[in-house]
C-alpha cells in the first residue's frame, strides 16, 4: 500500500493487490482511494481512474495489476498497470445465467429507471421484488492491460489512461470509473447549480454542466470532475446496505482514443 498525504486530515492511497476487499467488488483491483481523517471513504467503489470494457462477449474489469511509484519535481506520480482479466458471472437462485442474459436483463431495468424518476426513491431490490442475482468475478484469458498514470500535485490529480495494449477486436465501450462510497458522499452539485441528494442523484444520468461535484452531507469536503471533449460524464449512486455503496461521476470514452486524460480536484474546507 502506498499513501500520499495532501492536507493534515486527507491523502490517497493505492493498493497494487485488490485491497479494499468490500463487498462484491471484493476480488477487484481499485484506483486512488481517498483517505479522510483517518477513514478509506470508498465504501463500494472503484477509486479514482479504474478502466471498465465492454466486448461483445463479455464486460472485462481488472483483478490483477502492477504499481510503480516515482517523485517528479514536487508531484508524486502513480502508474498502475491493470490487467484485464476478470469478467463477471451472474447467479439467479442456483441457476448460473450468461452474462449476456443479465447484461440485457438490467440494461432493460436501467432504462425504466432512468425514464420513470418516481421510481428513483426505490432500490434495486424494491424494483425486482424477491429476486435475488449475486455477481462473482471470474478469471479470463486477459483482453490486454491499461496502463493508468495518476499525477498528484496537492489536491488535484491527472488522470491518464493509455488504452494501445487492448486488443481491439470486439471492443465496443470504455469507461473510466471515479467513485467512492455512497454513505460518505450524499450531496451532488454541479455548475449548473444542480443540488442533488441521496437516490435524488440518479442512476447513471448524463451531465451537461461543465463540471460535477459530490461532497459529503456538511459540505466541507468533496471531490470534483469536469467533462471532457469526445467522452460522456455521468453521475451515478447504488446503496443497498450488504451489497452495494458507491458514488460516482464516470466517463464513456470515445473508442478513437488511444489516451484519455482528466483532472479531480479534491475539495476541503479547512
Amino acid at each position: 500500500m502506498h499513501a500520499f498525504p495532501f492536507s493534515s486530515s486527507a491523502s490517497f492511497r493505492v493498493y497494487s493487490t485488490t485491497e479494499p476487499h468490500n463487498w462484491k467488488i471484493r476480488d477487484l483491483q481499485k484506483g486512488l482511494i481517498l483517505v479522510y481523517n483517518g477513514t478509506e471513504m470508498v465504501g463500494e467503489g472503484t477509486g479514482f481512474g479504474v478502466p471498465v470494457l465492454v466486448y461483445s462477449d463479455e464486460t472485462y474489469f481488472s483483478g490483477s495489476s502492477k504499481v510503480d511509484v516515482s517523485p517528479n519535481d514536487g508531484s508524486r506520480i502513480v502508474c498502475k498497470e491493470f490487467a484485464m482479466d476478470r469478467v463477471t458471472r451472474n447467479r439467479f437462485r442456483n441457476v448460473t445465467l450468461e452474462n449476456r442474459i443479465a447484461r440485457r436483463f438490467f440494461t432493460r431495468l436501467a432504462d425504466v429507471y432512468q425514464t420513470h424518476p418516481r421510481l428513483r426513491s426505490l432500490t434495486l431490490k424494491d424494483l425486482t421484488g424477491k429476486m435475488t442475482v449475486d455477481t462473482t468475478f471470474r478469471e479470463a484469458i486477459s483482453r490486454g492491460k491499461v496502463v493508468v498514470t495518476y499525477t498528484m500535485n496537492g489536491p488535484r490529480v491527472g488522470v491518464r489512461a493509455d488504452f494501445r495494449g487492448l486488443e481491439t477486436k470486439g471492443l465496443q465501450k470504455i469507461f473510466m470509473l471515479n467513485e467512492q462510497g455512497s454513505r460518505f458522499f450524499r450531496e451532488y452539485s454541479d455548475s449548473e447549480g444542480a443540488e442533488l441528494l441521496d437516490t435524488h442523484i440518479g442512476a447513471w444520468d448524463g451531465i451537461s454542466a461543465k463540471w460535477g461535484c459530490l461532497k459529503i452531507l456538511k459540505g466541507e469536503f468533496g471531490f470534483r470532475l469536469w467533462r471532457v471533449e469526445d467522452s460522456i460524464l455521468r453521475r451515478g449512486r447504488e446503496f443497498l446496505d450488504g451489497s452495494l455503496d458507491w458514488v460516482g461521476l464516470d466517463y464513456e470514452v470515445n473508442l478513437g482514443m488511444d489516451v484519455f486524460e482528466y483532472m479531480i480536484e479534491v475539495l476541503e474546507v479547512r
